[in-house]
């Protein structure tokens, strides 16, 4: 492999140019090499956005040439992931998907068998594993600041009447869109690799606004083998917005509002080598205690960055990928149990 490994990026649209492209860029040793788009207007901002990349129309002419290459980042539409991560792996290219990893649970466990055979790296983007706030609960449970937690609480709302355009909102049920896989990739994926295995599921999934098709308003309730309950909502019709994070424990309880501000810091130009990043405002502290007596509690600074420094790693051969694909799997499949749940009125067992 060459001095700084060089990464395609599949796909130039939200994914690609704001979570993937710049933190690649701010990690030492990575570089976007390039950039695979069919949109004139994407592919010029690309150019723009990294100088001396390549811009290519079709991902043909990456597999023609994968020795050109050290990696590939998919963060195209969601049908695509599992047929674009397959022909990576078919090509001897180490794969990035960008969650959810496949459309349905034996689709991400097909692609994590054919990495195992062909012997290529495969991994997640399940980024949110290094947003602040989370990295602040895994410290609080790791210190034993709660005791024995029985309940975690999670949200990703917002106030939305009017849907964006594009496939995640107004695209058909095939596209795969909708909050439940959407956000609720993420919620699901941060309560098992905080808690464990979930063994029963309840969902309540809705459409509430009458211009999209798919899910909007979304509840997921998880039993977690070790006994934690969590409770999950992802919305965009949420007038006013709950804490992020809930979390209460024998000892006291964590209360956190606000959103990881990486997100923000993406979208307005700014990369994860920048003095200050992922940091956030004592005011935006959450705060640890029971009521009456709770105190501010510092905020870890958020980390993007960190998922591509270990696929950097993993590439070398000096660790392991950043995600296990078979975790992306296991979260597939509690998605579509709350599917299942929400469509039939019952508790789903794992």
């Amino acid at each position: 492999m060459t001095e700084n490994l060089r990464v395609v990026v599949l796909g130039y649209g939200l994914a690609g140019s704001t979570f993937h492209a710049p933190v690649i860029e701010s990690v030492p040793g990575l570089r976007v090499a390039a950039v695979v788009t069919s949109n004139p207007e994407r592919a010029e901002q690309a150019r723009g956005d990294i100088p001396g990349v390549r811009v290519l129309a079709s991902a043909d002419e990456v597999w023609a040439q994968p020795e050109a290459y050290d990696a590939v980042v998919v963060a195209t539409p969601n049908r695509s992931h599992a047929p674009l991560a397959a022909a990576a792996i078919e090509a001897g290219l180490p794969v990035v998907v960008d969650k959810p990893l496949a459309v349905t649970a034996d689709e991400g466990q097909r692609l994590v068998d054919l990495a195992a055979e062909r012997a290529v790296l495969l991994t997640v983007f399940q980024n949110r594993r290094w947003d602040a706030d989370l990295l602040t609960v895994r410290r609080l449970l790791a210190d034993g600041a709660l005791g024995r937690v029985h309940r975690f609480e999670s949200r990703f709302e917002r106030w939305r009447p009017e849907p964006k355009a594009g496939w995640r909102e107004s695209g058909s049920p095939e596209e795969a869109g909708g909050l439940l896989y959407d956000l609720g990739s993420h919620l699901i994926d941060q309560a098992l690799h905080l808690f464990g295995p979930a063994t029963s599921v309840y969902a309540e999934v809705d459409v509430r606004r009458t211009t999209v098709v798919v899910d909007d308003d979304v509840f997921v309730a998880l039993t977690h083998a070790t006994g934690v309950r969590s409770h999950l909502w992802a919305g965009a019709l949420t007038a006013q917005l709950g804490p992020r994070f809930r979390v209460l424990g024998s000892e006291g309880g964590y209360v956190k509002h606000g959103m990881d501000p990486q997100e923000d810091a993406l979208k307005a130009g700014g990369r994860p080598d920048a003095q200050g990043w992922g940091v956030e405002p004592e005011e935006a502290w959450g705060r640890l205690g029971v009521d009456g007596a709770t105190t501010a509690v510092p905020t870890e600074a958020g980390a993007y960055q960190e998922f591509y420094a270990l696929l950097g790693k993993a590439l070398r051969g000096e660790g392991p990928v950043p995600v296990d694909p078979a975790e992306a799997v296991t979260t597939l499949r509690v998605l579509e149990a709350a599917r299942a749940s929400s469509a039939e009125g019952r508790v789903v067992q794992l």
